[in-house]
């Protein structure tokens, strides 16, 4: 088998993953502003993490997790501002949001979960050790700035040359910068918001900083991963590395992972551009466990085609795998046989999801060829595929509860509904009332819930 390659952002190139602390690995990923529900990126950038986490572990490192949340910024003073609401409870509320879609969608909680708000002591010390080097400066509206001349590696994430940047005019003109590229550690607070005391007086933190002092905090000044949206390369990661390695002294970050964009269409998927979809929208239609399979149907550095018949043809290929799974017994051994073997070679080439749900298709299919030929080998492949799944947080719900919390989920008849007239059909059949049966199997097809008669009795599942 291969071993773990992955992109680097910062190289271009895909090269194999060795910690820095054998066995050990620490991954920094940059969370939610906390102003408003999470949209289809977020849940991109969520989930695949959630299944990077979950396949280091699997493959034996103890990992340290850590993803951030900003709670203190400008859209979120803004956006209490408009509501008439304390930024302290706009953002408790939407923290539980978050958290409520990001375990929707199968996404186990990270080992750290660090505020901004928490971390000013961390912020204000990074801040003066910068002053102290001559990194950063004080500028005549009071912010305390970065100088980017300082750090000459700058844009070798993002390979941007800031004399490209100044000719394309990709930054504001602020007179009270020495350079239109340097950006704010520190800002002075307007009348009536938020600030914390300061050697520069009362204010609060740049968005960059903060992302340095809490990684730095937790993981120390140089570990293993860096992740995030692809839109964060440049400027907030290019910025995070020159504070970072200015203040420390060492590198900051060995691989940096940047996610694809979720597009609408052809423009990627943004609040600025007013054409996101929040994750609670989607799951008022579709299960969880299903925008993650759609989510993990593409490679992660790959655009992300947003669309209901894509949604749609995820969840018929997430019900071709339950159906696999259907009617097999219980069993105390799992078999993968070849195909951990597959799994993990795509897996390990550059987390792969597309290629390793490829792999369980194939499980899935070898399990429908044995289940009359030699049911108990079907079982326990089907138990492997179990296994393989929880690699990417799918197929861990029973599988009734699967396929009848589907059609709740996506606001058709509810369980007991639907079951009670798979009773009064039962009961029609039995008294040879065939017109009766019939009307009742058509009431629950247009409800989207298909029937299968068998042996042992009749079962459902959405259609």
């Amino acid at each position: 088998m291969s071993a773990l390659a992955i992109h680097n952002s910062l190289t271009g190139t895909r090269t194999a993953f060795r910690p820095l602390h054998p066995g050990r690995v620490g991954m920094y990923v940059c969370g939610m502003t906390v102003y408003d529900y999470c949209h289809l990126g977020h849940a991109r950038v969520l989930v695949v993490f959630d299944v990077v986490a979950r396949y280091l572990r699997h493959l034996g490192f103890e990992l340290t997790y850590v993803r951030n949340i900003t709670d203190i910024d400008d859209k979120i003073i803004r956006r209490a501002a408009e509501n008439g609401e304390y930024i302290g409870a706009l953002t408790e509320r939407f923290i539980r949001a978050m958290d409520e879609d990001a375990a929707a969608l199968g996404v186990l909680p990270p080992d750290h979960q660090p505020r901004a708000t928490a971390h000013i002591a961390d912020i204000l010390a990074m801040i003066q050790t910068l002053i102290d080097k001559g990194y950063a400066y004080v500028g005549t509206s009071g912010d305390v700035l970065y100088d980017v001349s300082r750090f000459a590696p700058y844009g070798k994430l993002s390979r941007r040359r800031p004399e490209d940047l100044l000719a394309g005019a990709r930054v504001e003109i602020d007179a009270g910068k020495d350079d239109p590229l340097d950006f704010v550690l520190w800002k002075p607070a307007k009348p009536g918001e938020p600030a914390w005391d300061s050697p520069w007086g009362p204010g609060r933190p740049g968005w960059h900083i903060e992302c340095s002092a809490m990684a730095t905090h937790c993981l120390g000044a140089h570990f293993d991963l860096h992740g995030g949206g692809m839109d964060l390369q440049f400027p907030h990661h290019e910025n995070e590395i020159a504070q970072s390695e200015a203040a420390t002294g060492e590198p900051f970050v060995e691989t940096w992972m940047h996610v694809g964009f979720v597009q609408v269409g052809e423009e990627k998927m943004a609040k600025s551009l007013g054409n996101f979809t929040t994750i609670r929208a989607v799951l008022e239609r579709y299960a969880g466990e299903v925008l993650r399979f759609f989510i993990l149907g593409s490679h992660y550095r790959s655009p992300l085609v947003y669309t209901e018949t894509t949604l749609d043809a995820a969840r018929e290929g997430l019900d071709r795998l339950y159906l696999s799974l259907r009617g097999l017994p219980a069993v105390t051994t799992a078999a993968t046989g070849s195909f951990a073997a597959s799994f993990t070679d795509a897996m390990n080439d550059d987390f792969n999801t597309a290629k390793a749900l490829a792999v369980l298709f194939e499980m899935a299919r070898e399990i429908n060829r044995l289940r009359e030929t030699d049911p108990a080998q079907a079982a326990a492949l089907g138990a492997g595929l179990r296994t393989l799944g929880g690699v990417l947080g799918l197929l861990q719900t029973p599988v009734e509860a699967y396929f009848q919390g589907a059609v709740t989920a996506n606001g058709g008849l509810d369980a007991a509904a639907i079951d009670a007239l798979i009773a009064a059909r039962r009961e029609a059949r039995a008294r040879r009332d065939w017109a009766e049966a019939d009307r009742i199997r058509d009431e629950l097809t247009q409800q989207g819930v298909v029937l299968e008669d068998g042996a042992a009795g009749t079962v459902w599942r959405r259609g």
